[in-house]
This record gives C-alpha cells, structure tokens and sequence, in this order.
C-alpha cells in the first residue's frame, strides 16, 4: 500500500509540473520572443566587439571596461538561453550588418581612435539595449521571464554608466 501510495503521488505532481509549466508558458506572446531575439543578438554583438576591445586598446579602463562586458553579456546570454530554448528562438551565431561594419571599422584603428569609437558604440548599444529590457519589464506577463529581464535590466544599466562615464572621460 505505501508503495501505491508513492506512485500516486509521484505521477500527481509529475502531472501539476506539468500543468505549472505549460500555464507559465501560456504567458509568453510574440512580444517577448521579439524582445528576446533582439537583445540576444545586441549581447552577441558587444562580446564579439568587446573580444576585439580586449586585444586592440592599450588603454587599461578600456581594456577592464572590454573584459567585463565579455564575462557579464556571456552570463546574460546564459540567463536567458532556457527561455530562447524553450521558446524555439535560435542564438545568434554572427555579427548582425551594422556591427559587421562597426567591426570592420574598429579594427583598422588603434590608440586613442580605437578606444573613442570602441567607447561610442557601447554607450549607444547600451542606451539602445537598457530602453528595451524597460519596456519589455513593464509589459512581459511571464512571471519566470520577468525576473529574468529585471536582472538584465539592472546589468545593462550599470554597463550604461559605466559606458557613459569611460567615453566622457575619453572625450
């Protein structure tokens, strides 16, 4: 009897997993899948541009400034990636064409050019970047999906100031 008892209620909650899962999904509109592919592929293409940052400036903050966006958009991208998955998106697996060029350009300057349009980029990247993960904080309805984009939020805005602050200084 206790082992029927087991099985019961182990196939129960298998089945309220279940039923969780699908309402939470339930939530997710094509807004939220646009949301996502948009900043995925901005995050891809900061990592690509910062990677490229690490090895072209000699300016220590940039350089600093660079490594950090490389290790915190990899741990955004980590975040979300269950979501993309979930939701049958597809990570970027290259640079879109305005960051081709943004690259291209970046990487036949050096010194203090480099560093100033290195810099500029990032703050319009993450002006562009912190607009969209407000709007998408006040009208996603996914509980999960939520708290997911609230953390993003508060990344991309204090890569913001920190942007902000590194290209003032550079002038």
């Amino acid at each position: 009897m206790n082992r029927i008892t087991k099985l019961i209620c182990t196939a129960t909650l298998v089945c309220a997993g279940s039923l969780i899962s699908v309402s939470a999904n339930a939530a997710v509109t094509d807004l939220d899948k646009q949301f996502l592919t948009k900043v995925s592929q901005g995050g891809f293409n900061e990592i690509k541009l910062s990677e490229l940052a690490e090895t072209k400036s000699t300016n220590p903050q940039v350089k600093a400034f660079a490594h950090k966006m490389v290790v915190e958009h990899n741990a955004l991208a980590a975040q979300m990636k269950p979501f993309a998955q979930a939701w049958g998106l597809t990570p970027p697996t290259s640079l879109d064409s305005d960051h081709q060029a943004e690259y291209d350009k970046l990487s036949g300057l050096s010194g203090t050019e480099f560093d100033k349009e290195y810099m500029n980029i990032m703050e319009k990247d993450h002006h562009d970047a912190l607009d969209l993960f407000n709007e998408e904080a006040k009208t996603t309805t996914d509980a999960k999906f939520k708290v997911a984009v609230m953390h993003g939020q508060s990344v991309v805005a204090a890569h913001t100031h920190m942007a902000d602050d590194l290209g003032a200084k550079l002038g």
